[in-house]
């Protein structure tokens, strides 16, 4: 797939759209729905279209709309975006964003960044939907704005922190879900208070097995004051535990997980003067699991991330600048005895963001020093070319890095599980990528092609019991994505195609599909909600060599919801309403993780925004 084809749709889509969608102006609603304000891409708010980056936004309507019971139900599909899991309900789970590999995607919780030290990858499967109230995706390298990991691209979650809400749910598979919170604000102070309950009893993970269960307490809290429009301060935590039954090597094998993730912080952004405004982020995050067989402790691995993050930012006439630095340290408890249980990183980083009329630039370079691996200079550089009201193309080319975890060196020795290999090299990346978007009254199109060349891509092989470097991988790829907001019709689609290769081997990097799709459609009649999702990914294989194949597979969910009361609604969902069995991964012992089938819920809402 040369990247001369993968041009070709974008161009095409440019061709022949019709001059009579272009508008010069949109309501203030349908700016917020179509062309979004985000703030990950480049740390100051712009809106997805003006960021020069590839961006999709999960809004709380479409949260609330979707009643998604997992990461994975919000993330399944969206452009450049693949996920894998060892079953459902809070079992085992990966995000690959463009081909490159789970923890080469950067987890941001308000802002903190979130992963366990020891496997390098978040625990997407532990993250409750109910507590979120906003997802921002943006795909592609941003190791000049946030250093390691973030190779594909950063995905950062916002907690809830408007609105009061009381919510029940019961539904298959003896699954239940409770929640309530409430927020105000008075005399500038605001605060958010909230917790949620979700249990299953969860599916059989293999034939002629037994259900796995989870459970899951999660609860937010936030206080801020703000002075005037000078400045604000406040503090905010985010917690969620419980347990998970996985499958061990035989159906008899009774294992489980404890886990707990945490984050906490103390923020404060001030406006020294007109065109200056720093910002301090003191954060601490927990990642914490404890394996239990047949009720006896198997090893516990705990990671605490303490984070401080002080940024300035400078406007001069149209251009803004940005000037920070940041010190991380990483701690690790566990049961086993790894050789090294800490490391720091220190951190320097700048970014322009220029803007000349049509013409917009953007600039960014970081330096990070850190015990395990030394020194890492990573850039970027961003030009957008403002063609007419509607139309704007852009073109970008990116460093970033990812450096083997603390399982990749240094866990010891207990083969055929695990064991390290301390010849592994950090991963380099570059990427560049060709985008045009469509942003018109009532609807948009973004399409991007890119291509990322890695030099010693950290691969997990099953087969093998550890990770490998693989000497030279190329990921080519195309995304297309398109949304519209008429006449109480809400649609979103999404499509990716993409070549993630061992350039030594000209074998499918294992576990990624090459063809992802996606589509939401909602329409609104009164007080009735109606609308669906149609999702599929093509197939993959499980191991290195690609003899291993798992096949292709669609889903399609439907959903319905009725206001029926001021304030008070109600929502049936049908997940897998096909009762598809599928699988994106398989166990070491050669069968493969099973999947929920067919299943419905229905909740009962009262909120006030």
């Amino acid at each position: 797939m040369s990247l001369r084809l993968l041009v070709a749709p974008a161009a095409l889509s440019l061709s022949v759209l019709p001059s009579v969608v272009q508008a010069d102006t949109t309501s203030s609603q349908q700016v917020a729905m179509l062309n979004p304000v985000v703030v990950t891409p480049v740390l100051v708010s712009r809106t997805t279209e003006a960021s020069l980056s590839s961006v999709t936004v999960i809004d709380e309507q479409q949260l609330r709309d979707q009643q998604p019971v997992d990461m994975a139900d919000i993330l399944r599909g969206q452009p450049g975006v693949d996920t894998t899991g060892n079953g459902s309900f809070g079992k085992s789970a990966s995000v690959f964003m463009r081909g490159t590999s789970s923890n080469a995607t950067l987890l941001l919780v308000d802002g903190v960044r979130l992963r366990s030290a020891t496997v390098g990858s978040p625990a997407w499967q532990y993250l409750p939907p109910a507590m979120l109230e906003r997802v921002e995706v943006v795909r592609g390298p941003r190791g000049s704005l946030y250093g390691a990991d973030a190779v594909g691209g950063v995905v950062q979650l916002f907690t809830r922190d408007d609105g009061s809400w009381l919510d029940f749910g019961a539904g298959s598979f003896g699954t239940m879900n409770a929640g309530a919170g409430v927020s105000g604000e008075q005399g500038g102070t605001r605060y958010t208070l909230g917790i949620n309950r979700f249990r299953t009893n969860g599916i059989e993970l293999r034939e002629n097995s037994e259900e796995r269960g989870y459970d899951n307490t999660a609860g937010i809290a936030k206080i801020s004051h703000r002075f005037g429009d000078r400045g604000e301060i406040g503090v905010f935590g985010f917690h969620t535990q419980g347990n998970t039954e996985f499958e061990g090597s035989t159906p008899a094998d009774d294992r489980n997980i404890d886990y707990a993730l945490e984050v906490a912080g103390l923020k404060g952004e001030v406006m020294l003067t007109d065109g200056w405004q720093t910002k301090v982020l003191i954060s601490q995050a927990k990642d914490e699991s404890e394996d239990f067989a047949n009720d006896v402790s198997n090893g516990v691995f705990d990671t605490r991330t303490r984070t401080v993050n002080w940024q300035n930012i400078f406007a001069v006439g149209a251009h803004q600048f940005v000037l920070g630095g940041e010190y991380l340290r990483d701690e690790i408890t566990s049961s086993n005895e790894y050789d090294v249980t800490d490391r720091d990183n220190k951190a320097a980083f700048g970014q322009a963001l220029l803007h000349f009329g049509p013409l917009d630039v953007q600039g960014s370079l970081r330096h990070d020093d850190n015990d395990a691996y030394g020194s890492k200079v990573t850039g970027a550089a961003a030009l957008g070319y403002k063609l007419d009201t509607a139309h704007r193309v852009r073109l970008s080319y990116g460093t970033a890095f990812k450096a083997p975890t603390f399982n990749d060196l240094y866990f010891p020795d207990s083969p055929p599980f695990f064991f390290s290999n301390p010849n592994l090299k950090p991963e380099s990346s570059e990427t560049g990528e060709l985008g045009v978007r469509g942003q018109y009254e009532h609807w948009f199109w973004d399409a991007a092609v890119y291509r990322t060349n890695i030099d010693d891509l950290i691969v997990y092989d099953g087969s093998r019991g550890s990770s490998f470097n693989v000497n030279k991988a190329r990921i080519e790829g195309a995304e297309l994505a398109l949304g519209m907001d008429w006449q109480q019709w809400q649609v979103r689609v999404a499509f990716s195609a993409l070549k993630p290769e061992d350039r030594d081997t000209d074998t499918v990097i294992p576990r990624r599909a090459q063809r992802l799709g996606r589509v939401d459609v909602d329409r609104r009649i009164g007080t009735v909600t109606l609308g669906g999702t149609a999702s599929f990914q093509g197939h993959r294989y499980n191991d290195a060599a690609n003899t291993q194949r798992l096949s292709g597979f669609g889903l399609l969910d439907l959903r319905a919801g009725w206001r029926f009361a001021p304030n008070w609604s109600t929502r049936l969902t049908l997940k897998n309403v096909l009762d598809k069995e599928y699988a994106t991964a398989r166990n070491f012992s050669g069968w493969n993780y099973l999947n929920a089938g067919r299943s419905v819920m229905v909740s009962l809402r009262y909120d006030v925004q």
